[in-house]
């Protein structure tokens, strides 16, 4: 029977290396890449003007790179801009929960990038200090809300 553990066991100190770093290094863990303000303006402009079956995608991958820029703000410890970036995350998920309906193109790429925003600024609640954590964790809920709703317009379609 120990047989069957063998290959598992082997495997184990390697997922604890993966999952370590993936903790301690959150925004290198997921491969993510640096928005600059101009590139963040120029998606959320790309997203305004899309056709309305196409919004909702566009928002959500804007929800994705507001989400990084927040996590490396406060690994930085700009708490302030951090929480004016979370601020402009609720709002851009309220988009997209109106322009759900509506947009039945890429839902199942938009949830995936929804679940890996709320996924990241759960793992970024670490860097917060515990007055700041009430903003994280509303913006953590609104996220939640919407990935769940996508995810039920996945299924549905």
């Amino acid at each position: 029977m120990s047989f069957l553990y063998r290959p598992v066991r082997q495997f184990v100190p390697l997922f604890l290396l993966v999952s370590s770093f993936c903790v301690a290094h959150p925004m290198r863990a997921a491969g993510a890449e640096a928005y600059t303000p101009e590139a963040l303006k120029a998606l959320e402009q790309r997203a305004t003007e899309a056709k309305p079956r196409e919004q909702c995608f566009l928002y959500t991958e804007l929800v994705q790179a507001m989400t990084q820029k927040a996590g490396q703000e406060l690994s930085d410890g700009d708490t302030e801009q951090a929480t004016a970036t979370l601020k402009q995350i609720d709002k851009y998920a309220h988009l997209i929960h109106l322009n759900m309906a509506r947009d039945t193109k890429r839902l199942k790429n938009a949830e995936m990038l929804m679940h890996n925003a709320a996924y990241r600024l759960g793992q970024y609640m670490h860097l917060v200090s515990t007055d700041d954590q009430a903003v994280v964790k509303d913006t953590l809920k609104q996220l939640n809300q919407v990935n769940d709703e996508l995810l039920s317009q996945v299924f549905a379609h």
